[in-house]
C-alpha cells in the first residue's frame, strides 16, 4: 500500500530525533500516531475517563439525545454511550493486539520451518492453502459456533485465519534468503539448523512482519466488530465497538449516533494502525533509508 510518504534523509542520530524528523516530514503519520495514542490512553484509563458505569441500565434515560449529563446520549437500555465507547476501546484494542502478536509468533515459526525445510513445506503449505481458501469472517464464525463465544475463543477464532498469511509472507522471505552466500557459508560450516534460522534468516523477516502485524491488528479489530455486530462475538452486554453498533442498528433512523460514534472509532483506529505500520516499515527498510526516501 503506497500512501506517497516522504522519508527524510536519514543521518546518524538518536532514534527519537529520527522519528521526530519523519513525523515533521509526514504530517499525516503524525496525526495518525496522535489519534492512536489518545485512543490507547482512553482505553487504558477508561475507569477514570468514563463519566458513568457502562453497564448500568436506566429505563428512564433510554434513547436520550446528547446532554450535559450524557455527552453522546444514551442507548436503548439507558446506558451512557460515551462510557461504553471508551470501555469498548479496551476490548477491541486488546483483541487486535493479541491477534497480531499470536499470529506473528505462530506464523514466524511455521514460516521459517516451511521456507527452510522442504519436507515441512510440502505438508504445512497444503494446510495453509486450505485455510486461506475460507473467508476470515466465515472461519471465525464457525470456530465461535463450535467452541462458544467468550473473549479467548473470539481471540483464537480471529487469530487462526490470520496465521496462514503470516506463514506465506515469512516463507517467501526465507525462500529468497536461504540461497544467499552467507546462508550457504553457514550451512557449509556445519552451523545447526536452529542457529541458521534464528541468526541468519529470521532478521530478514522483521521489517515485513512489522507491517504485516499492523495489518493483522487492524483486520482483527474489524473482524471482532463484524462478529459482534452479527451476534457471534463477545457477550452482547460487554461494551465493544461491534456490540454498541449492534445494539443501535434497530434505532438507526431515530439515533444514528448510536452507530456513528463506535463506527468512527473503528475507522480511525484501523486507518491509524495501517498508516503507522507503513511508516515503521519505511523507517526499517535499508533500501529506502539509503535513498533518503527518493524514488517512491
Amino acid at each position: 500500500m503506497d500512501h506517497n510518504l516522504t522519508l527524510p534523509a536519514m543521518v546518524p542520530g538518536a532514534p527519537h530525533r529520527v522519528l521526530l524528523r519523519y513525523a515533521l516530514a509526514n504530517p499525516l503519520i503524525a496525526i495518525a500516531a496522535t489519534l492512536l495514542f489518545f485512543i490507547v490512553v482512553a482505553a487504558l484509563m477508561a475507569p477514570l475517563l468514563a463519566p458513568h458505569d457502562p453497564y448500568v441500565v436506566d429505563p428512564l434515560l433510554r434513547l436520550k439525545k446528547a446532554s450535559e449529563t450524557n455527552l453522546l446520549g444514551t442507548d436503548a437500555y439507558g446506558r451512557d454511550l460515551l462510557s461504553r465507547v471508551i470501555y469498548g476501546a479496551r476490548i477491541s484494542l486488546a483483541i487486535g493486539a493479541g491477534a497480531a502478536l499470536l499470529s506473528v509468533a505462530l506464523g514466524l515459526v511455521m514460516g521459517l520451518l516451511a521456507g527452510y525445510l522442504r519436507a515441512v513445506d510440502a505438508v504445512l503449505m497444503r494446510i495453509v492453502d486450505g485455510l486461506m481458501a475460507i473467508p476470515n469472517v466465515l472461519l471465525a464464525i464457525s470456530i465461535v459456533a463450535l467452541v462458544g463465544a467468550n473473549l479467548w475463543t473470539v481471540l483464537i477464532a480471529i487469530t487462526i485465519p490470520e496465521v496462514p498469511r503470516v506463514v506465506r509472507l515469512v516463507r517467501a522471505v526465507v525462500l529468497a534468503a536461504r540461497e544467499e552466500p552467507y546462508v550457504e557459508a553457514a550451512r557449509t560450516l556445519g552451523t545447526p539448523t536452529w542457529r541458521i534460522l534464528w541468526r541468519h534468516l529470521m532478521p530478514n523477516t522483521i521489517a515485513p512482519l512489522i507491517v504485516q502485524g499492523s495489518y493483522v491488528c487492524a483486520s482483527a479489530i474489524l473482524t471482532e466488530s463484524i462478529l459482534s455486530f452479527l451476534g457471534a462475538g463477545i457477550n452482547p452486554a460487554t461494551p465493544t465497538w461491534g456490540n454498541i453498533m449492534a445494539d443501535g442498528r434497530s434505532f438507526f433512523r431515530l439515533m444514528p449516533e448510536l452507530i456513528f460514534w463506535p463506527g468512527l472509532c473503528v475507522s480511525v483506529t484501523i486507518l491509524s494502525i495501517n498508516l503507522i505500520g507503513d511508516a515503521v516499515r519505511d523507517l526499517l527498510d535499508p533500501r529506502l533509508v539509503a535513498r533518503g526516501g527518493m524514488g517512491r
